[in-house]
């Protein structure tokens, strides 16, 4: 599987390690280099600095060859803004993104977008462990 990760932080560079140790061929995409500390130096994958926001960018990492596409900045808009040019542009098949607003997620899985919300997420976990 050909992954495009938006957003090396921990829960990028994580996800990106932990595809890149299936053999699956993973690029993680960040507008700064410092973001690949959280990278091991066995990393198998590409770490690219550019703007996921950025065509140009989109496509030096390969991105008209994804299979899925991940957005997991800090930012919702950018996540969301870059997960509608990956679906509706590059035509990936599967795109993914991190919301930390539950009541935009819900929004944008009516636009098709698969959306993950730690907020919710975390929420349940604890309420369980209550």
């Amino acid at each position: 599987m050909n992954v495009v990760i938006m957003g090396c932080g921990r829960v990028g560079a994580k996800l990106s390690i932990l595809l890149d140790k299936e053999g699956h061929q993973v690029t993680i995409l960040d507008p700064d280099s410092y973001s690949f500390r959280w990278l091991p130096a066995d990393f198998g994958g590409t770490a690219l600095l550019g703007n996921g926001l950025n065509e140009d960018s989109l496509k030096k990492a390969g991105i008209e060859q994804a299979d899925v596409f991940v957005a997991v900045t800090q930012g919702d808009n950018r996540n969301i803004m870059a997960c509608q040019i990956a679906k509706h542009i590059f035509n990936v098949p599967k795109v993914v993104s991190r919301i930390y607003d539950p009541l935009r997620r819900d929004l944008y899985i009516t636009l098709g977008i698969e959306a993950i919300s730690p907020t919710t997420v975390f929420a349940q976990m604890l309420k369980e462990k209550v």
